[in-house]
């Protein structure tokens, strides 16, 4: 058999493509035949001659022949220059990367001899500082090794010494034995302690400073002075027993352990021992009462001082101040009277303003303050509301004033806001004077004025009295001047005088949470100077002031006594009425207003919180038929929320009342909707408005949000839901009687009662009531009503009819029968 076998030896036919087939083997036994064109790599064989590199490219750029098919001289020469430039910027590359690398190298080494230079620097410092330590210490124990010798006795054995020849004694080998015997002294008096550590106790070295000491627990300076000192007085003669420190210790009401140990400036271990030898097991960071810790500190030997809580208020300090140092002040004019007088508008005659215009509905809701100046003088108002809700308000105004200007209507005369202000005024014990207003009105009657206050015991001078009166006009301006003249002489009878020159205190009028600047109060100094800067506390609040805001709207940086500010810088919204104290310290500040917080926090739980069992008990049986109305309200400023709250109290009887369960200032927020949603409540917003995640969560949950600008609108509107929780009253109308002449009894009907309607008349569906020598058998309703054989829906009076009741048959002649009926009447809240 040929090596060929008869077949066709494989090779390239041409340099073209050739065809062939290839079988494809799949799963299952398919097969599948695939054409498949091969093309054969084109090989370029160089001609003789063209390998030669030295003179190529000139051979071939000059000598067409030999250069690459289908290149032209243009592109034979552009693709050189690009070979040559490639070959420059790779020389300059490599010479760049040299350079670099010679200067990391040197930089490298430079930095490499500046650390070994800095660190023999430190080697050499370090050596000195450890030659002189040495050397200080050696002088040390020079010195204490002479003071031995000078106070041991002399202990001279002549055969010891005369037994060797004197040039056989060196003096060293007695000094390391001295030296040896010293050691084993000291090492026995210290228990231990290791030789060069006692050589060298009491010196702080400066290689220990930088060391730390190899991670040993470093001693102070403080222990470093009282170790040398007790070496000192050992070296001068022994120990001198420590006088025992007799402390004056404050006791709170409860203390911890740890903290009592430190008061008293005694070991913790040995508070917790003698704790336990009077049969107390405590632990340092568990809290003991008084008495037990008074106990512990007469042991210890220590003075008790009793402290309370309330003494951290103690640095609020009210001192009476130096005649000398008081200057004349501003007096502090309050407006009150009743709503719709012309308060507002009387207090803008006078400023040349227009705030009436500016507030919702015409009235005043908020309680204002203003400075002016007349002639020269200074002058504070305070506006209250007139509106009955606002008494809280009227109630501030009148404690913080010097007088009380009180605005009646010419038109109206005394009205029940106007009494009220009158016993405010009285109440505070501030004179005041009368403003008759409106006088200009065609219809007005200031006589009727003054002899209205003669009932409530207030006696103008035009009625020789004591009280003054002017009659003015606030649109017109009549009587204004007379007025500020009026006020004037009352100002200087008073003499008023304050002590610009000392801490501030003050008055919160009004409170509010704005949204650009956070918590602001309207303070009106009282006495001292308010300054930008100072630290105050106010209420449960305390704060620092960052800006003050005069009634103008500028800032300024400070204010003295009868000028009303806005105060910015606290970190809470505080009452309206608090008192505002310049302390210190912001720890005192802080302190003080957690003690309040806390001391206010008590106080509603155990006005919450019912006493006893039977309270308890009374309390859920009055309960049971009481229905509540929860709501949220939000308002502007702390005044009219107050105002708010105490007006829902009042709405209400025996069988209903209005609960509010969270009252704040600033807008609705989403807490306050998830408050009012698990209570089912609504929200109610008094100026203000709810954000856009608070009105998203609230039409999600179906919370009602209501808006109010005026706050009798609020009121009725409440009052109107809490009316619709009452249950309807049943009233009884009597329409008729009818007497029983005869019974009969009716197959299929039962008694049947002839009777003969006497008196109105008798209606099948209204209800009936069986009388029988005047008192009441029965009461239901009428089965049936017939006159003769028919059934009627009415009989007039004086007909007979035929009537049967419903499931009772005990009737008998001569019994009378009342007809009635029932209406439900709504019942609404007064």
């Amino acid at each position: 058999m040929s090596e060929n076998d008869g077949k066709k030896p494989l090779g390239i036919r041409g340099g073209g493509p050739r065809a062939g087939n290839v079988k494809q083997s799949f799963s299952h036994g398919r097969t599948k035949n695939v054409v498949v064109e091969t093309k054969r790599k084109r090989v370029v064989v160089p001609k003789p001659g063209a390998g030669k590199p030295a003179g190529a490219a000139t051979a071939a750029k000059s000598d067409p022949s030999k250069r690459p098919a289908g290149i032209s001289d243009a592109e034979m020469e552009r693709r050189m220059k690009a070979l040559q430039l490639a070959q420059e910027r790779e020389t300059e590359d490599a010479a760049r990367r040299k350079a670099e690398e010679e200067a990391r190298a040197a930089d490298r080494e430079r930095r490499r001899a500046e650390a070994e230079e800095k660190e023999r620097e430190e080697r050499e410092r370090e050596e000195r500082a450890r030659v002189k330590a040495e050397e200080d210490a050696r002088k040390l124990r020079e010195a204490e090794e002479a003071k031995t010798r000078a106070a041991a006795p002399p202990a001279p054995v002549p055969g010891d010494i005369s037994e060797k020849p004197t040039s056989q004694r060196t003096p060293k080998p007695a000094a390391a034995d001295q030296r040896k015997d010293r050691g084993d002294d000291r090492m026995d008096r210290n228990k231990g302690k290791a030789r060069d550590d006692s050589r060298r106790s009491g010196k702080l070295t400066l290689n220990q400073a930088l060391a730390g000491g190899e991670g040993k627990r470093q001693k102070s300076m403080a222990a470093m002075k009282r170790k040398q000192e007790r070496a000192r007085q050992k070296a001068m003669g022994g120990s001198v027993e420590r006088e025992k420190v007799v402390r004056d210790v404050q006791l709170p009401e409860a203390i911890t352990v740890q903290e009592l140990a430190n008061r008293m400036a005694e070991r913790v271990a040995d508070v917790v021992k003698s704790l336990m030898t009077n049969g107390i097991m405590a632990t340092q960071t568990q809290t003991i009462d008084a008495d037990t810790a008074e106990l512990i500190i007469e042991e210890f030997g220590h003075k008790v001082v009793r402290v309370s809580d309330a003494d951290v208020e103690d640095v609020i300090t009210q001192t009476d101040d130096d005649p000398e140092d008081l200057k004349p002040r501003a007096p502090v004019i309050t407006i009150m009277g009743h709503v719709d007088h012309g308060k507002t508008s009387l207090l803008d005659a006078i400023r040349n303003a227009r705030v009436t215009a500016g507030e919702a509905g015409g009235i005043t809701q908020h309680i204002g303050a203003y400075q002016v100046d007349q002639n020269g003088t200074k002058l504070t108002f305070l506006d209250t509301p007139g509106h009955a809700a606002f008494t809280s308000m009227r109630a501030r105004g009148a404690q913080v004033t010097d007088i009380v200007v009180l605005v009646v209507a010419a038109d109206d005369a005394v009205m029940p806001q106007t009494i009220e202000a009158i016993n405010h005024a009285k109440a505070a014990e501030v004179p005041m004077i009368v403003a008759i207003n409106k006088v200009d009105k065609p219809d007005a009657n200031p006589d009727k004025v003054r002899t209205d206050l003669l009932q409530h015991e207030v006696i103008v001078e035009k009625m020789s009295g004591e009280v003054q009166d002017v009659e003015v006009s606030a649109i017109s301006g009549q009587g204004l001047d007379n007025l500020l003249e009026a006020i004037a002489l009352q100002s200087e009878i008073l003499e008023l005088k304050a002590n610009p020159d000392r801490a501030a205190s003050g008055a919160v009028i009004e409170a509010q949470l704005d949204v650009g600047r956070g918590p602001v109060a309207t303070v009106l100094v009282q006495n001292g100077t308010l300054r930008q800067g100072d630290i105050f506390v106010v209420g449960e609040q305390y704060g620092k002031v960052r800006a003050l805001i005069n009634d103008q709207g500028d800032r300024v940086k400070e204010a003295g006594p009868s000028v009303p500010v806005e105060v910015l810088g606290l970190n809470g919204t505080p009452e309206a009425g608090d008192v505002l104290n310049v302390v210190d310290t912001e720890a005192q500040a802080r302190e003080i207003a957690v003690y309040r917080e806390k001391a206010a926090k008590d106080k509603r739980a155990a006005l919450g919180a019912a006493t006893t069992l039977e309270q308890l008990m009374a309390k859920a049986k009055d309960d049971e038929n009481l229905t509540e109305m929860p709501i949220l309200v939000k308002a502007d400023v702390q005044g009219s929320a107050e105002a708010i709250v105490q007006a829902m109290e009042k709405i209400g009887n025996e069988e209903v009342r209005v609960r509010v369960l969270h009252s704040g200032v600033g807008a609705i927020t989403e807490s306050d909707i998830g408050l009012a949603e698990a209570s089912n409540a609504p929200v109610f917003g008094f100026n203000v408005r709810a954000n856009t995640s608070a009105r998203n969560t609230a039409n999600q949950k179906g919370v009602e949000i209501r808006y109010y600008s005026v706050i009798y609108d609020l009121v009725d509107d409440v009052k109107a839901a809490a009316s619709g929780l009452l249950s309807a009253e049943i009233k009884e109308t009597f329409i008729g009687y009818a007497t029983i002449k005869e019974v009969f009894k009716v197959t299929g009907v039962g008694k049947v009662a002839g009777c003969l309607v006497t008196e109105g008349v008798a209606r099948r569906s209204a209800g009936v009531r069986l009388l029988r020598d005047d008192v009441v058998i029965h009461e239901g309703t009428l089965k049936t009503l017939k006159r003769f054989k028919d059934e009627v829906p009415e009989v007039q009076s004086g007909q007979e009819c035929g009537m049967a009741f419903e499931n009772y048959d005990d009737i008998r002649p001569n019994d009378v029968i009342e007809i009635f009926e029932r209406e439900e009447v709504e019942r609404m809240l007064t």
